[in-house]
Protein backbone atom coordinates (compact mmCIF):
# COMPACT_ATOMS: atom_id res chain seq x y z
CA UNK A 1 0.00 0.00 0.00
CA UNK A 2 2.75 2.45 0.92
CA UNK A 3 3.94 2.37 -3.02
CA UNK A 4 0.51 2.39 -4.03
CA UNK A 5 0.25 6.13 -2.22
CA UNK A 6 3.76 6.99 -4.38
CA UNK A 7 1.44 6.63 -7.29
CA UNK A 8 -0.32 9.63 -9.04
CA UNK A 9 -3.92 9.46 -8.41
CA UNK A 10 -5.14 9.40 -11.98
CA UNK A 11 -1.88 6.81 -13.24
CA UNK A 12 -2.94 4.23 -10.52
CA UNK A 13 -1.92 0.77 -11.58
CA UNK A 14 -4.80 -1.72 -11.53
CA UNK A 15 -2.94 -3.99 -9.08
CA UNK A 16 -3.00 -0.31 -6.53
CA UNK A 17 -6.63 0.07 -7.59
CA UNK A 18 -7.62 -3.27 -6.31
CA UNK A 19 -5.77 -2.62 -2.91
CA UNK A 20 -6.91 0.68 -2.38
CA UNK A 21 -10.77 -0.86 -3.33
CA UNK A 22 -10.13 -3.65 -0.34
CA UNK A 23 -8.87 -0.73 2.32
CA UNK A 24 -11.99 0.94 1.46
CA UNK A 25 -14.35 -2.13 2.15
CA UNK A 26 -12.44 -2.72 5.61
CA UNK A 27 -13.12 0.50 6.23
CA UNK A 28 -16.59 0.50 5.48
CA UNK A 29 -16.80 -2.84 7.80
CA UNK A 30 -15.10 -1.28 10.27
CA UNK A 31 -17.73 1.23 10.37
CA UNK A 32 -20.83 2.25 12.53
CA UNK A 33 -22.98 -0.83 11.56
CA UNK A 34 -24.76 -2.27 14.48
CA UNK A 35 -26.94 -0.17 16.94
CA UNK A 36 -25.96 -0.13 20.86
CA UNK A 37 -29.01 2.01 22.13
CA UNK A 38 -30.90 0.85 25.26
CA UNK A 39 -33.67 3.04 23.44
CA UNK A 40 -36.89 1.36 22.37
CA UNK A 41 -37.57 2.80 18.65
CA UNK A 42 -41.34 3.33 16.99
CA UNK A 43 -40.79 2.44 13.16
CA UNK A 44 -42.71 5.21 11.08
CA UNK A 45 -43.15 5.11 7.28
CA UNK A 46 -43.15 8.18 5.47
CA UNK A 47 -43.63 6.67 1.74
CA UNK A 48 -44.44 3.66 -0.01
CA UNK A 49 -40.87 2.11 -0.03
CA UNK A 50 -39.86 -0.39 2.13
CA UNK A 51 -36.83 2.00 2.71
CA UNK A 52 -38.76 4.96 3.33
CA UNK A 53 -39.14 4.78 6.89
CA UNK A 54 -37.99 6.45 10.59
CA UNK A 55 -37.24 5.29 13.40
CA UNK A 56 -38.05 7.56 16.63
CA UNK A 57 -37.07 7.52 19.79
CA UNK A 58 -38.95 9.32 22.88
CA UNK A 59 -37.42 10.72 25.97
CA UNK A 60 -39.15 8.80 29.41
CA UNK A 61 -39.42 12.25 30.94
CA UNK A 62 -42.54 14.34 31.08
CA UNK A 63 -43.63 15.70 27.12
CA UNK A 64 -43.31 19.62 27.51
CA UNK A 65 -46.72 21.16 26.70
CA UNK A 66 -45.49 21.93 22.96
CA UNK A 67 -43.85 18.12 22.76
CA UNK A 68 -40.44 17.18 22.70
CA UNK A 69 -37.94 18.91 20.39
CA UNK A 70 -36.45 16.60 17.97
CA UNK A 71 -33.19 15.27 15.96
CA UNK A 72 -33.53 14.16 12.86
CA UNK A 73 -30.54 11.84 12.00
CA UNK A 74 -29.63 10.77 8.52
CA UNK A 75 -26.65 8.24 8.08
CA UNK A 76 -24.15 8.14 6.07
CA UNK A 77 -22.54 5.13 3.87
CA UNK A 78 -21.45 7.41 0.40
CA UNK A 79 -24.77 7.60 -1.06
CA UNK A 80 -24.67 3.82 -1.27
CA UNK A 81 -24.80 2.07 1.81
CA UNK A 82 -26.09 2.33 5.52
CA UNK A 83 -29.06 2.19 7.61
CA UNK A 84 -31.20 4.10 9.90
CA UNK A 85 -29.86 1.38 12.48
CA UNK A 86 -26.68 2.91 12.76
CA UNK A 87 -27.23 5.09 15.85
CA UNK A 88 -24.95 3.94 18.20
CA UNK A 89 -25.89 5.85 21.50
CA UNK A 90 -27.02 8.41 19.84
CA UNK A 91 -30.76 8.38 20.74
CA UNK A 92 -30.21 7.89 24.70
CA UNK A 93 -27.70 11.06 24.50
CA UNK A 94 -30.84 12.67 22.56
CA UNK A 95 -33.54 11.51 24.89
CA UNK A 96 -31.39 12.17 27.82
CA UNK A 97 -30.82 15.84 26.42
CA UNK A 98 -35.17 15.85 26.53
CA UNK A 99 -34.62 15.78 22.89
CA UNK A 100 -36.67 13.00 20.71
CA UNK A 101 -34.53 11.68 18.35
CA UNK A 102 -35.44 10.06 14.84
CA UNK A 103 -33.51 8.06 12.43
CA UNK A 104 -34.02 7.96 8.90
CA UNK A 105 -34.09 5.06 6.02
CA UNK A 106 -33.81 6.55 2.82
CA UNK A 107 -33.24 4.83 -0.49
CA UNK A 108 -29.71 4.45 -1.91
CA UNK A 109 -27.78 4.00 -5.16
CA UNK A 110 -28.28 2.86 -7.49
CA UNK A 111 -32.35 1.98 -7.28
CA UNK A 112 -32.29 6.05 -6.03
CA UNK A 113 -29.96 9.03 -7.71
CA UNK A 114 -28.65 11.53 -4.64
CA UNK A 115 -31.91 13.81 -5.90
CA UNK A 116 -34.58 11.11 -4.46
CA UNK A 117 -32.67 10.87 -1.49
CA UNK A 118 -32.48 14.27 -0.67
CA UNK A 119 -36.93 14.47 -1.49
CA UNK A 120 -36.53 11.33 0.62
CA UNK A 121 -35.00 12.88 4.01
CA UNK A 122 -37.78 16.31 3.00
CA UNK A 123 -40.41 13.76 3.73
CA UNK A 124 -39.93 12.70 6.78
CA UNK A 125 -39.00 16.19 7.98
CA UNK A 126 -42.24 16.82 6.70
CA UNK A 127 -44.44 13.81 8.17
CA UNK A 128 -42.84 14.35 11.45
CA UNK A 129 -43.77 17.58 11.15
CA UNK A 130 -47.65 17.63 9.92
CA UNK A 131 -47.92 15.00 12.53
CA UNK A 132 -46.06 16.26 15.64
CA UNK A 133 -49.27 16.35 18.01
CA UNK A 134 -50.09 12.83 17.73
CA UNK A 135 -46.30 12.03 17.74
CA UNK A 136 -45.86 13.96 20.84
CA UNK A 137 -42.94 16.42 18.97
CA UNK A 138 -42.94 20.02 18.78
CA UNK A 139 -42.78 20.78 14.82
CA UNK A 140 -41.15 24.51 15.91
CA UNK A 141 -38.00 22.75 17.02
CA UNK A 142 -36.68 19.92 15.00
CA UNK A 143 -33.14 19.58 14.52
CA UNK A 144 -31.37 18.12 10.97
CA UNK A 145 -28.06 16.13 11.65
CA UNK A 146 -26.08 13.99 9.31
CA UNK A 147 -22.67 12.58 8.90
CA UNK A 148 -20.46 12.15 5.63
CA UNK A 149 -23.16 11.51 2.35
CA UNK A 150 -26.10 12.40 5.65
CA UNK A 151 -24.37 15.79 6.11
CA UNK A 152 -24.36 16.42 2.28
CA UNK A 153 -27.88 15.78 2.30
CA UNK A 154 -28.46 17.44 5.54
CA UNK A 155 -26.79 20.59 3.91
CA UNK A 156 -28.80 20.29 0.91
CA UNK A 157 -32.52 20.25 2.40
CA UNK A 158 -31.03 23.06 4.38
CA UNK A 159 -30.14 25.38 2.10
CA UNK A 160 -32.11 24.84 -1.20
CA UNK A 161 -35.91 25.56 -0.41
CA UNK A 162 -37.09 23.05 -3.69
CA UNK A 163 -36.43 20.16 -1.30
CA UNK A 164 -39.03 21.35 1.89
CA UNK A 165 -40.31 24.42 0.80
CA UNK A 166 -41.20 26.85 2.94
CA UNK A 167 -40.54 24.01 6.31
CA UNK A 168 -36.92 24.55 5.80
CA UNK A 169 -37.29 28.10 6.87
CA UNK A 170 -38.63 26.43 10.23
CA UNK A 171 -36.28 24.42 11.13
CA UNK A 172 -34.60 25.36 14.18
CA UNK A 173 -31.03 24.04 13.01
CA UNK A 174 -28.72 21.83 10.82
CA UNK A 175 -25.99 19.25 12.66
CA UNK A 176 -23.09 18.32 10.17
CA UNK A 177 -20.86 15.54 10.95
CA UNK A 178 -17.33 15.68 8.75
CA UNK A 179 -18.97 16.00 5.27
CA UNK A 180 -16.73 16.58 2.22
CA UNK A 181 -19.29 17.14 -1.06
CA UNK A 182 -20.42 20.28 0.22
CA UNK A 183 -19.57 21.98 -3.11
CA UNK A 184 -19.15 18.27 -5.20
CA UNK A 185 -17.36 19.70 -8.04
CA UNK A 186 -14.64 20.71 -5.98
CA UNK A 187 -14.19 17.69 -4.40
CA UNK A 188 -14.25 15.98 -7.32
CA UNK A 189 -11.46 17.99 -8.42
CA UNK A 190 -9.28 17.81 -5.24
CA UNK A 191 -10.34 14.13 -4.42
CA UNK A 192 -8.41 10.69 -4.58
CA UNK A 193 -9.17 7.88 -6.94
CA UNK A 194 -11.70 6.30 -3.87
CA UNK A 195 -13.52 9.70 -3.58
CA UNK A 196 -14.04 9.80 -7.54
CA UNK A 197 -15.10 6.40 -7.23
CA UNK A 198 -17.41 6.91 -4.60
CA UNK A 199 -18.42 10.68 -6.55
CA UNK A 200 -19.15 9.26 -9.87
CA UNK A 201 -21.77 7.46 -9.37
CA UNK A 202 -23.87 9.75 -6.78
CA UNK A 203 -22.98 13.09 -8.81
CA UNK A 204 -22.39 11.87 -12.59
CA UNK A 205 -19.60 14.31 -14.43
CA UNK A 206 -22.24 16.82 -15.62
CA UNK A 207 -21.25 20.31 -13.93
CA UNK A 208 -25.09 21.12 -14.14
CA UNK A 209 -26.20 18.65 -12.12
CA UNK A 210 -23.18 18.58 -9.33
CA UNK A 211 -23.87 22.89 -8.93
CA UNK A 212 -27.76 21.67 -8.49
CA UNK A 213 -26.46 19.11 -5.31
CA UNK A 214 -23.65 21.42 -4.26
CA UNK A 215 -25.03 23.20 -0.46
CA UNK A 216 -22.30 25.59 -0.97
CA UNK A 217 -23.47 26.94 -4.09
CA UNK A 218 -27.55 27.28 -2.41
CA UNK A 219 -26.52 29.18 0.25
CA UNK A 220 -28.08 31.92 -0.64
CA UNK A 221 -30.59 33.07 1.63
CA UNK A 222 -32.86 31.22 2.54
CA UNK A 223 -31.54 28.22 4.72
CA UNK A 224 -31.79 27.27 7.82
CA UNK A 225 -31.43 29.67 10.44
CA UNK A 226 -28.94 28.06 12.78
CA UNK A 227 -25.95 25.77 11.74
CA UNK A 228 -23.12 23.38 13.98
CA UNK A 229 -20.58 22.57 11.64
CA UNK A 230 -18.34 19.75 12.63
CA UNK A 231 -15.22 18.41 11.00
CA UNK A 232 -12.15 16.05 11.50
CA UNK A 233 -9.06 18.53 11.97
CA UNK A 234 -6.51 16.30 10.50
CA UNK A 235 -9.28 16.09 7.16
CA UNK A 236 -7.82 18.33 4.50
CA UNK A 237 -11.00 18.32 2.17
CA UNK A 238 -13.72 18.14 5.18
CA UNK A 239 -11.37 21.17 6.56
CA UNK A 240 -11.77 23.28 3.24
CA UNK A 241 -15.67 22.12 2.39
CA UNK A 242 -16.94 22.76 5.45
CA UNK A 243 -15.24 26.37 5.86
CA UNK A 244 -16.36 27.43 2.57
CA UNK A 245 -19.99 26.24 3.46
CA UNK A 246 -19.88 27.99 6.75
CA UNK A 247 -18.54 31.33 4.98
CA UNK A 248 -21.13 30.90 2.41
CA UNK A 249 -24.10 31.01 4.84
CA UNK A 250 -22.82 33.40 7.47
CA UNK A 251 -22.66 35.65 4.51
CA UNK A 252 -26.61 34.86 3.67
CA UNK A 253 -27.39 36.05 6.94
CA UNK A 254 -27.20 32.62 9.22
CA UNK A 255 -25.63 32.04 12.36
CA UNK A 256 -22.87 29.54 11.92
CA UNK A 257 -20.72 27.88 14.18
CA UNK A 258 -17.72 25.78 12.58
CA UNK A 259 -15.39 23.51 14.61
CA UNK A 260 -12.79 21.24 13.86
CA UNK A 261 -12.43 18.35 15.85
CA UNK A 262 -9.05 17.05 17.00
CA UNK A 263 -8.16 13.31 18.39
CA UNK A 264 -11.11 11.85 15.92
CA UNK A 265 -11.81 10.15 12.69
CA UNK A 266 -14.11 10.42 9.80
CA UNK A 267 -16.30 7.37 11.70
CA UNK A 268 -15.47 8.27 15.23
CA UNK A 269 -16.84 11.69 14.79
CA UNK A 270 -20.34 10.12 13.99
CA UNK A 271 -20.05 6.72 15.96
CA UNK A 272 -18.83 8.78 19.02
CA UNK A 273 -21.07 11.43 19.34
CA UNK A 274 -23.37 10.89 22.94
CA UNK A 275 -20.22 9.29 24.38
CA UNK A 276 -19.46 11.60 27.63
CA UNK A 277 -16.69 14.07 27.63
CA UNK A 278 -16.03 14.16 23.83
CA UNK A 279 -15.42 17.53 22.03
CA UNK A 280 -18.46 16.53 19.27
CA UNK A 281 -20.75 15.18 22.41
CA UNK A 282 -19.67 18.54 23.96
CA UNK A 283 -20.27 21.16 20.94
CA UNK A 284 -23.93 19.09 20.28
CA UNK A 285 -24.50 19.13 23.67
CA UNK A 286 -24.26 23.48 24.12
CA UNK A 287 -25.63 23.63 20.69
CA UNK A 288 -28.87 22.07 21.72
CA UNK A 289 -29.27 23.90 24.80
CA UNK A 290 -28.92 27.16 22.57
CA UNK A 291 -31.80 26.36 20.60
Amino acid sequence: MRECLREKKDQLSQPCKGEMMQAMARRMQQSDTSTETTARARTIAYGSNGAQKLDLYLPESARPARGYPIAVFVHGGGWSKGSKDMVQQKPDFFNAQGWAFASVGYRLLPEAPVEQQAADVAAAVARLKRDAATLGIDASRIVLMGHSAGAHLSALVGTDPQWLGSNMTDLAGIILLDGAAYDVAEQMRQGSFMTKRTYEPAFGTEPARQARLSPTLHAAAPNAPRWLILYVSRRADATAQSNALGRALQQAGAKVQLEGVDGESHMTINRELGVPDNPQTRSVEAFLKSL
